[in-house]
This record gives structure tokens, sequence and C-alpha cells, in this order.
């Protein structure tokens, strides 16, 4: 079955050129519905309100972190597809990611190749 392109995706990053470089890269692969955070704080505030089909996610924020924001969502529960985003590509990082139930994984930097196949391993054909 096809993924729904209306399905809402939540992009957080505390770096607002790089949200807006996600953002467009969605735009151009057929996504519209992309809302916005800058911290794990305010994307969990976003998640308990509205239903998401997709959460990208970077690592390095504060206050809160996108691995604390992903155990947070798996902690009550949720199985978004949830895919971290992160300059960073060490083996411990990927394997933390990966024991707190993180669909996927991206190393910046990226381009809508990379992104996409990453899509599809996540949500399928599209």
């Amino acid at each position: 079955m096809a993924v729904d392109m209306n399905i809402n995706i939540l992009v957080v990053d505390d770096y607002q050129t790089m949200i807006r470089i996600i953002k467009n890269l969605l735009k151009q692969l057929g996504f519209s519905n992309i809302d916005e955070a800058t911290d794990g704080t305010a994307a969990l505030q976003k998640i308990g309100n509205k239903p998401y089909g997709l959460i990208i996610s970077d690592w390095n924020m504060e206050p809160m972190t996108g691995l604390d924001l992903l155990k947070k969502v798996r902690g009550e529960g949720n199985k978004v597809p949830f895919i971290m985003v992160t300059a960073e590509s060490k083996t411990e990082n990927v394997m933390a990611a990966r024991e707190a139930g993180v669909d996927n994984y991206i190393v910046k930097p990226f381009n809508a190749d990379t992104l996409k196949t990453k899509l599809l391993s996540v949500l399928g054909e599209f």
C-alpha cells in the first residue's frame, strides 16, 4: 500500500536553517503537512496535540536531546516512525538510538536521495 503523502510530519531541530532544509526536501518528495519544533520539549507538546505519521529529529539539542525525545515517545507506547538526524556517526550513538527504538538514522550532511532512501525504509513506497 502506498504511503499517504498527507501524513503529518514533525521536524525537530534547534537550528532553523536545518529545519528549513529538511522541510524543503520533504516538499520536493511530495509531502506537505510538515510541522516544526525547536527542541524536544516543544516537540512533545505538539505530539500530545496532534497525531504524527513521522518524526524527524536532530540528536543534539537543548534542553531535551533527540535521544531523550525518542525515549519519551517510545516510553509512552507511541510507535510513530522516528528518524534521527545527527552530525555524529559514532557506533555507540547509533547503538543507543537503536536501543531506544529509532527506526532509522541520517548522518549530516545529506541530500534528497539519502532522505528518500531512509523514508522508503521507514514508511514504504511512495
